[in-house]
């Protein structure tokens, strides 16, 4: 059976902690789109650990994690955090690399540095970790596949073709040194030495995993508002975050997907620029910003403090929605706890009216959030594991939300550690 787990939202929604309970029960973990630039944060009993590029499931010895060919392989950031694991006491991980994946190279990095610094205060809020520039050489077809590594002559001949292009853009448009591309070709040789163990026919290995009956997860970066086409373009990554994306990323069947969990905070949080309605500042921000996640709002990648808001229904609605969520996770309710009053977002006023849609995101700029304000519950909910026996208020506060969103919440994530989950009775 084959299982996806995906963000409803902004991304940083907890989906590592969710990935990593269910991969007890799961064969397969395939990271399928996305790259280095964004993180989940593990907690388990080896330690905690922001994983980038492999997925969340590596820390089980009868799991297999594959890098699937929609993944921004950055081959040295691959084998450091492989090697970082394991140097923390974990048994070293079976990982499989797609061979049809494209490589991160370290001049895409350059570029989406010297756009962002060229665009100024019209920047997108990259992570600065490549993204665009790599999708962007992938889909005009000179990007660099895993599989040409093993054609040296054909390599070296492409190499000098890319690295002329660049070099007239490094030249005219940013004014920066040039590439070299002999120096650009052996790299290219030395990355085929480090990620040789680990390339193999991936889709043609979850083929076959999926007619012996195995458990596949698909584990999904970022959020729905996020993705490229059902984002809130431009303000989004450049790779598609939704589980339909997970069929072709990974190489499987559209129609072996399952089951797709998707994952939403108890309240809302988002790093980088966009359009973000229930956004709140000042105090009330900080303190939710402290409160937050394990040892606060921080972007597990960079750092960055993320942008806080209260929970958007709507947002959140039309997430699950795009995601073709089966079932949703709530996650971070415990932080809520201080509040004696929980605005949710349950629609958005425009132009005099009130819609309950989400809408594009010229549109969305002129949105202002309509809330419904209920009661908290102002106490620890930590250590509880039944639901029944969660506050009332607190079984009223997730109720509202999964009448509003409209997919049932199976499970509730009420701390940062991989037992601390309540299941829900449907």
């Amino acid at each position: 059976m084959v299982k996806a787990i995906v963000g409803a939202n902004w991304g940083d929604e907890g989906k590592g902690k969710i990935t990593d309970m269910l991969s007890q029960e799961s064969d397969i973990i395939v990271r399928y789109q996305g790259g280095s630039n964004a993180g989940h944060t593990i907690i388990n009993n080896y330690g905690k650990f922001a994983l980038h590029l492999l997925p969340s499931g590596v820390f089980y010895k009868h799991t297999t994690s594959i890098i699937g060919n929609g993944v921004a392989l950055n081959i040295p950031y691959l084998i450091n955090e492989i090697n970082s694991i394991v140097e923390k006491g974990v048994p070293a991980p079976k990982v499989l690399v797609s061979d049809r994946a494209q490589i991160m190279m370290p001049y895409h990095i350059l570029f989406d540095q010297y756009e962002e610094e060229r665009l100024g205060g019209k920047s997108f809020g990259s992570t600065k970790s490549g993204i665009a520039p790599f999708y962007s050489d992938k889909y005009a077809k000179i990007g660099f596949q895993v599989s040409e590594l093993y054609e040296e002559e054909t390599l070296k001949e492409k190499v000098y073709r890319v690295v002329e292009m660049k070099n007239i853009m490094l030249e005219h448009m940013y004014h920066k040194p040039a590439l070299n591309p002999e120096e650009i070709y052996q790299l290219l040789l030395d990355y085929k030495k480090l990620v040789d163990p680990y390339v193999c026919d991936t889709a043609l290995y979850l083929h076959n995993a999926i007619k012996e009956g195995k458990n596949i997860l698909l584990e999904g970066q970022l959020g729905a508002l996020k993705d490229t086409d059902f984002g809130i373009y431009p303000m989004v990554t450049s790779s598609s975050t939704l589980a339909g994306y997970g069929a072709i990323g990974g190489g499987i069947p559209p129609y072996e997907i399952k089951s797709i969990i998707a994952v939403a905070k108890a309240y809302s949080s988002a790093v980088g620029a966009g359009e973000f309605v229930s956004e709140i500042f000042g105090k009330e921000a900080d303190e939710l910003r402290r409160r937050g996640g394990d040892g606060g709002e921080f972007g597990a990648t960079t750092g960055r403090p993320r942008r806080m808001g209260w929970f958007d229904a709507v947002a959140t609605r039309y997430g699950c929605r795009i995601q073709g969520a089966t079932e949703v996770a709530l996650t971070v309710l415990d932080v809520l706890g201080y509040l004696d009053e929980l605005p949710v977002c349950v629609g958005y006023e425009m132009d005099g009216q009130i819609i309950k849609d989400f809408p594009t995101t010229v549109k969305l700029s002129k949105a202002k959030p309509v809330y419904e304000v209920l009661p908290g519950w102002n106490q620890e909910i930590r250590g509880i594991k039944e639901y029944e026996d969660l506050p009332v208020n607190c079984r009223k506060y997730i109720e509202f939300i999964e009448k509003e969103i409209q997919v049932p919440i199976t499970m509730i994530s009420n701390g940062p550690g991989r037992e601390e989950i309540i299941k829900k009775p449907r």
